[in-house]
């Protein structure tokens, strides 16, 4: 074999081995590529970013459809979306560079720095400590008191925020079950400005982006000047591609508010799986390989994926992040949604490779960045081809279906008891909630209506349903949010109190009607 056929022959055998490869390995970018725009094709979503990070590189980072369904301009790497939840890993590293500045300790009570904070029972508030705000183990249940600032353009401030949490009903034991929790982190966020001398916007502005160079990320969305490259959130719940306005973060954006973009969340996946090191030839130090363990360590047991594809041991909430084992490596994660905008980044660091998308649409956008980093996930596991946007869609579509045959059989009950006849007055006043404040039964234009006073947008037509039961339809249509509204009679048939429940089974548990106890404070 002379020079030319051996290098021929090199050439050939290096892409067989590079085929191979990308086949039963890492993906090439061609097949991330195909597998994006066949997940966003599937779950019609209008624009996807994806980066990967490997041994110390970003080896793909690209934008995929388009901004805005308005403008059709092209996603690229540099488009911001809003990370919504996974923000809050951003949140405990700051805490982190608290620790080690020796402003605060993780197991420190938080009366200790906030006095006025004040949870459901003595002991609790007593012994509630850094650490509890962060990791979902308070005895509240799931996305409590979320309806504070879901829908966004409430009034609700940071005081009333502290005082809410002592009239919220515990459903487990103190430290013993996991329930996400949305508020508590922005207990930390407030922690963090009263320790720091400076908000947690300017916080994480200072002390984790500018070191970093994520000079395209913004903590909050009003600290955006040029929007030109901002991805706009949109709904398809009807089918066609509905344009939503950016959430407005309210209180501080300590549990999801930072708007970036996959080539700054490129550094800061590759801070993590470097354990704190950055810069060149990771000569700089953001926060300790300590404080990277105590991030990285469970807290809060929650259940294990019992997919056998993974042989999985283990699973729990870390600071910020989820933690588990896939194929004897372990894997830390997270999820974000806002309305409209969903978002999952995945680090494996024991194969030094992390994953993160940003979309832009609802409810796709989950199906996609679950379709698309399980995919590449899988790939770096060495596991095959597991259809996972196939069974995504599948699920999905099933889910969806179930919920809406829930909602249409409701609305029919509506439209067929059109004629039922009801004495209004009964139910006309003003109602009560000890953390929510107060909501309006009233007469509009000759039919009755409900509107919260203090969150705006939830408002809207109650209809007749059945016996003393309404359904709501707000105005606010960007998320699915319409709610049953139950009222409880005294003996002479007068509404005395209200109970309200999400209509649809696929609400997003932000919106947690349930957990108001609405009392009439007047007798109109």
């Amino acid at each position: 074999m002379d020079s030319l056929q051996m290098k021929r022959f090199l050439l050939s055998t290096s892409l067989f081995l590079t085929l191979i490869f990308s086949a039963f390995g890492q993906l090439s970018s061609l097949q991330v590529d195909s597998l994006v725009t066949d997940a966003m094709d599937k779950f019609n979503v209008a624009g996807v970013a994806v980066a990967i990070v490997k041994d110390g590189d970003i080896i793909h980072e690209k934008g995929y459809g388009v901004l805005s369904k308005q403008t059709n301009k092209p996603v690229n790497q540099h488009s911001n979306f809003a990370i919504a939840s996974n923000s809050k890993a951003f949140t405990t590293t700051a805490l982190a560079l608290l620790v080690e500045d020796g402003k605060i300790n993780w197991t420190d009570k938080v009366i200790d720095h906030i006095p006025e904070f004040k949870m459901y029972n003595a002991y609790v508030t007593e012994n509630f400590n850094i650490q509890d705000l962060l990791t979902h183990r308070s005895g509240l249940g799931l996305g409590v008191g979320d309806l504070m600032f879901f829908p966004d353009g409430s009034d609700f401030t940071i005081n009333d925020l502290l005082s809410s949490f002592q009239y919220f009903k515990p459903v487990s034991a103190f430290r013993t079950q996991f329930d996400y929790d949305n508020l508590l982190y922005l207990v930390a966020g407030e922690l963090i400005a009263r320790k720091s001398g400076m908000t947690w916007e300017a916080f994480i502005t200072e002390r984790i982006f500018k070191p970093l160079n994520m000079d395209n990320s913004y903590a909050a969305l009003n600290l955006i000047e040029d929007t030109s490259n901002l991805t706009l959130p949109h709904n398809t719940a009807t089918g066609d591609f509905k344009v939503l306005p950016n959430f407005q973060e309210m209180i501080n954006g300590a549990a999801g508010g930072i708007y970036s973009n996959v080539n700054d969340m490129s550094q800061w996946m590759l801070l993590h799986l470097n354990q704190g090191k950055y810069g060149e030839n990771l000569n700089k130090q953001l926060f300790s390989v300590e404080s990277q363990h105590e991030m990285w360590k469970i807290h809060t047991t929650t259940d294990v994926n019992r997919n056998p594809r993974y042989n999985s041991h283990f699973a729990g909430y870390g600071l910020g992040w989820d933690l588990t084992d896939k194929k004897g490596n372990m894997v830390v994660s997270h999820t974000g949604g806002l309305p409209g905008m969903l978002s999952r980044t995945v680090l494996i660091p024991d194969l030094n490779v992390g994953v993160v998308v940003l979309t832009n649409t609802e409810p796709g956008g989950a199906g996609v960045f679950l379709a698309v980093s399980r995919t590449i996930v899988d790939g770096y596991l060495g596991l095959d081809d597991y259809q996972w946007t196939e069974k995504f869609y599948n699920y999905f579509k099933e889910s969806q279906a179930e919920g809406d045959l829930i909602t249409k059989q409701v609305w029919e009950t509506v439209q067929a008891n059109k004629k039922v006849k009801i004495n209004e007055k009964d139910f006309l006043g003003i109602y009560k909630d000890n953390w929510f404040g107060k909501m309006e039964v009233f007469n509009k234009n000759g039919k009755l209506w409900i509107k919260s006073y203090r969150s705006p947008k939830l408002n809207g037509e109650l209809q007749y349903y059945k016996a003393n039961t309404f359904a709501v339809k707000w105005e606010y249509q960007d998320m699915n949010a319409d709610a049953f509204v139950m009222f409880y009679l005294d003996e002479n048939g007068k509404a005395q109190s209200i109970k309200m429940k999400g209509i649809s089974p696929n609400i997003d548990f932000s919106f947690d009607f349930h957990d108001l106890d609405l009392q009439r404070v007047n007798n109109n």
